[in-house]
């Protein structure tokens, strides 16, 4: 009898190890998401874009002195709108502007620079940032032409309508991170507002995960006919853009051009949509953007920060930068017309759920290595976390020619982690932290390739 009673605690005590050491992975769903993704409002969308293109012209050079035409009236309107948000719930929302003087190319007089901008504060880690921008400025085909009608409706009202709106949103909650919410100014002169904010971030010591821009997220018409509402593009650079020449050369030898924070974080938006919306295709596009154009989330690569441009697949180049006219039968210029606010509410939503999950999630790992050249199995080592809302991490990996990662396994709350019988040279790996809640980090690239901090 004694000794079937001690064949029992040993299997007893075998399978608490086990238990212990393969603990159960936390779910990978949290339910208010999808609440999340079907509050945007395609009719408070259209009110607000409405109230931009109001302002007759939000040229980053037009009247500042107006309180009904100009940017100076429409940066004002936006802060109330801000402040007007954060009362609701109960002052969440810092309302603030972030300006500087510039003269350049596009700006021929020091002109003041204006960004209006709303920080809901995490209760846990408040220096870490996930953000949305969109711009305020319009124009129309002349760049310097500050006094013409310039509605710019989809470019780029639905941009800063979408920021206002996701923070009508999500102000109903609470985060672990920090949101900031941004109209940036004087993209169209050349991507100043960015470059301000992303100067202000540093001077801050913001600690910034990722910058989700939005320009141009209403039109579903393209010039080549195709019409399409279930389709977006997230746009993301591959190497990064300070990378340094050391760095350049581990690249070269270890990999990691396809796998940059920003390229990574494109893809956790799109996991994320995948996961929590309908109706909607991410098309991950590996570009920094359009060919020949840019957009405002290059001033924050160029700052070293992770960030993407979210834009509606199917361009009406009839609606960008366009004088008001018709000519040989063909309407011209970026009127309310152009804008589909359904479409608009859905891209609002994806911002909405991804800068919610990024800020309930932890900070990506820090410090992830990979070792296991000449040998059979791959080992990955990261630094541990002080985040108490770590519950443990996730390991990913895929072919070298897969776009997207295609397998994982949580392997609970360790800084190092084997996987056996995988050779370093066939894959590519990665890891994620892991929240109770359902959330997880973006996926950190092992070395300086894909460090997101």
């Amino acid at each position: 009898m004694s000794r079937l009673v001690s064949q029992l605690m040993t299997s007893l005590v075998a399978v608490c190890s086990l238990g212990a050491i393969a603990e159960p992975a936390p779910s990978q769903e949290d339910m208010r998401l999808y609440d999340i993704a079907t509050a945007p409002s395609a009719d408070r969308l259209r009110a607000d874009v409405t109230k931009l293109v109001s302002f007759g012209t939000r040229h980053t050079l037009s009247d500042t002195e107006s309180n009904t035409t100009g940017i100076g009236a429409a940066r004002r309107w936006i802060e109330t709108e801000f402040k007007q948000i954060s009362k609701e719930c109960g002052g969440c929302l810092e309302v603030f502007t972030v300006a500087k003087t510039v003269q350049g190319k596009r700006i021929a007089e020091p002109t003041e620079v204006v960004n209006v901008i709303a920080l809901q504060r995490g209760s846990v880690d408040p220096k870490r940032v996930v953000m949305m921008s969109g711009d305020i400025d319009s124009r129309v085909t002349d760049v310097l032409d500050a006094k013409s009608l310039s509605p710019g409706a989809n470019d780029n009202a639905t941009g800063v309508a979408g920021a206002l709106e996701a923070a009508r949103v999500l102000s109903k909650y609470k985060f672990n991170g920090t949101i900031v919410y941004a109209a940036l100014s004087g993209e169209e002169q050349g991507l100043y507002g960015g470059e301000i904010l992303a100067d202000y971030a540093k001077e801050q010591g913001w600690r910034v995960q990722g910058v989700l821009n939005n320009d141009m997220i209403g039109n579903i018409a393209g010039i080549n006919g195709v019409i399409n509402n279930s389709t977006v593009r997230v746009f993301s650079e591959g190497v990064r853009y300070v990378e340094t020449e050391d760095e350049a050369r581990q690249r070269y030898f270890g990999g990691g051009e396809n796998d940059s924070a920003s390229r990574n974080l494109a893809r956790n938006i799109k996991r994320l949509v995948d996961q929590y919306m309908t109706n909607l295709d991410v098309q991950l596009v590996y570009r920094l953007d359009r060919f020949g154009r840019g957009g405002h989330h290059l001033p924050f690569n160029k700052a070293g920060f992770p960030a993407v441009r979210v834009m509606e697949t199917n361009e009406h180049y009839h609606r960008q930068h366009q004088d008001l006219r018709i000519e040989d039968g063909i309407e011209y210029g970026d009127t309310i017309e152009g804008v589909d606010f359904d479409f608009n509410a859905k891209l609002t939503a994806l911002n909405a759920i991804s800068l919610a999950s990024m800020a309930w999630a932890p900070a990506p790992p820090q410090q992830v290595n990979i070792f296991g050249h000449v040998s059979p199995s791959t080992t990955l080592s990261w630094q541990k976390s002080t985040d108490d809302s770590v519950v443990g991490y996730r390991v990913y990996w895929r072919s070298t020619t897969a776009p997207e990662w295609t397998h994982s396994r949580y392997v609970g709350k360790v800084t190092e982690f084997t996987v056996e019988n995988m050779v370093i040279d066939n894959y590519l790996f990665g890891v994620a932290s892991v929240a109770a809640n359902g959330n997880v980090s973006p996926v950190v690239f092992p070395g300086p390739s894909g460090k997101f901090f």
